[in-house]
């Protein structure tokens, strides 16, 4: 199969094909390789590749499901694949072999699709941007010298590329939608606990974790939330799938109040590119018929700011005793990268208190949130604060650095005084994601999609929020908008 043949369709299409006999799956995995081979190496988004397992597959099994033949790339990190290594992006990682797969790899699979490879992230996902010492920089299809986002950015970059119709993600900050957005994708950020995270865990991050896929088209993105939504054994909470996402986009919405803000929610700033994208699709949506007002919800960037910092530098700490743990061996500092072992250090002096109260502020911006969109049926937002930056803009600068190696030697006295180090690096990094991880503290469902390209020819991604188990909604606003200004057929020249 030729790749002007095989790019021309989304999953759908692909498995299509492979249901009339008019493609094998293997002809089809053939195309996924030969792409990836030619482009990847400019782009560095599949860091392993399981290429003799995929061929063993469609050799062995006879393939069934909504997806049955599709080539699938999943994330390095959390999407466990019995029997390869996951190394989550860290040096300290990379010769850990999961036994067995994550619910999530298990469905993935009975839905037919044939996982080849595993793409880059940033060390345990922890940066909007994917940079890790371990791969290297993943790169943009769009301009290999600007970030593919994060920290699902090798998904996000195999996807823009041609490489696969679509790609696992996760999403604890934004990690879905901030790749869909710097690559001229669709990214759905799914409701709390409607996806499942078994069967080793119960959540991530709190709860703020959710995995789905970036994709193309919006109804490969219905159909994979068919095929992947629904709780797992021993789940501890779980949002009720509708009957069918695919079925619901076939319907156009009904006229929805939507909301809309050029007011970054935690950041401080948003480039002029992203009101331009915000401004086009506040028209947009009026011509298709819908009520818009402009209105933000209630969040305060100070204290959102220090929650998910006190939240993320916890959960840093656990992660890494739990990789000790799970390895056998003890943790080397010497593996791991500064800004990680800054942040598990500072988790490690966080106190218990302190964590309480950052849960209980979630708690609170939850129910203000919740009270807010009572008068709104969605929000409307730009994705991110700016178009994608060049690579290493985002690392730490050289004062920065000295900054970090001060906190990794200090006391646990002193780290208790190095809260205001870190809120500066916090600062920076949420100017980038203004409002993406404000939804994951939510639990509510955010879809980014590609609707604006900047002036430099990158694209620039608008965020679509609803309240909690309204998935189908923004499926069918975004099936909606994907009809009035179509995107699929705009890829970048590689």
């Amino acid at each position: 199969m030729k790749f002007d043949d095989y790019v021309r369709h989304d999953a759908m299409g692909l498995a299509d094909l492979v249901a009339r006999n008019e493609v094998s799956a293997a002809e089809l995995l053939d195309a996924a390789i030969a792409r990836a081979d030619a482009v990847n190496p400019a782009i560095n988004a599949i860091v392993r590749r399981l290429d003799g397992r995929a061929r063993d597959r469609i050799g062995a099994e006879d393939l069934a499901g909504p997806f049955a033949g599709v080539p699938f790339l999943i994330k390095d990190l959390t999407a466990e694949f019995g029997g390869e290594p996951i190394s989550s992006g860290s040096r300290f990682l990379a010769d850990y072999v999961p036994a067995h797969d994550s619910e999530l790899v298990r469905r993935y699979k009975a839905a037919g699709l044939v996982i080849f490879g595993k793409t880059n992230t940033p060390e345990f996902g922890l940066t909007p941007f994917t940079e890790s010492r371990l791969f290297g920089p993943a790169r943009n299809p769009w301009n290999p010298q600007r970030t593919p986002g994060g920290s699902s950015g090798g998904a996000g970059a195999a996807v823009a590329a041609g490489i696969v119709p679509m790609a696992n993600g996760g999403d604890g900050g934004g990690s879905i939608r901030i790749p869909a957005s710097c690559n001229g994708l669709v990214g759905l950020k799914p409701s709390r606990g409607l996806v499942p995270f078994g069967p080793n865990a119960g959540e991530s991050w709190w709860g703020f974790t959710a995995e789905h896929v970036i994709t193309r088209s919006v109804r490969d993105s219905a159909a994979a939330l068919d095929a992947t939504a629904g709780p797992d054994a021993g789940c501890p909470y779980f949002t009720t799938p509708d009957a069918s996402y695919l079925s619901a986009i076939a319907e156009p919405p009904r006229r929805l109040r939507i909301a809309f803000t050029a007011r970054p929610l935690a950041g401080r700033s948003m480039d002029p590119e992203c009101g331009e994208g915000l401004a086009r699709t506040v028209r947009l949506l009026q011509d298709l018929g819908h009520e818009l007002i402009e209105s933000a919800p209630p969040v305060s960037r100070e204290e959102f700011t220090h929650a998910f910092t006190t939240m993320l530098c916890g959960e840093t700490a656990a992660t890494l005793s739990g990789a000790a743990r799970d390895l056998k061996r003890p943790f080397d500092r010497d593996l791991v990268e500064p800004a990680t072992l800054a942040l598990a250090r500072i988790g490690r002096a966080v106190t218990a208190e302190e964590a309480a109260l950052a849960r209980q502020y979630f708690g609170r911006l939850t129910r203000r949130i919740g009270h807010w969109f009572a008068d709104y049926d969605v929000l409307l937002t730009p994705t991110l604060g700016r178009p994608p930056f060049p690579i290493g803009t985002l690392q730490p600068d050289g004062f920065e650095r000295a900054q970090l190696a001060l906190i990794n030697r200090l006391p646990i006295a002193g780290l208790i005084k190095s809260g205001p180090m870190l809120m500066k690096f916090a600062e920076k990094t949420f100017d980038w994601i203004p409002n993406t991880p404000v939804f994951n503290a939510t639990g509510q469902p955010s879809i980014s999609l590609p609707l604006h390209m900047s002036r430099d020819g990158l694209p620039v991604g608008m965020m679509f929020t609803a309240p909690l188990a309204q998935d189908a909604r923004l499926l069918q606003l975004a099936a909606q908008l994907e009809q009035a200004q179509p995107w699929f057929d705009r890829r970048p020249d590689l």
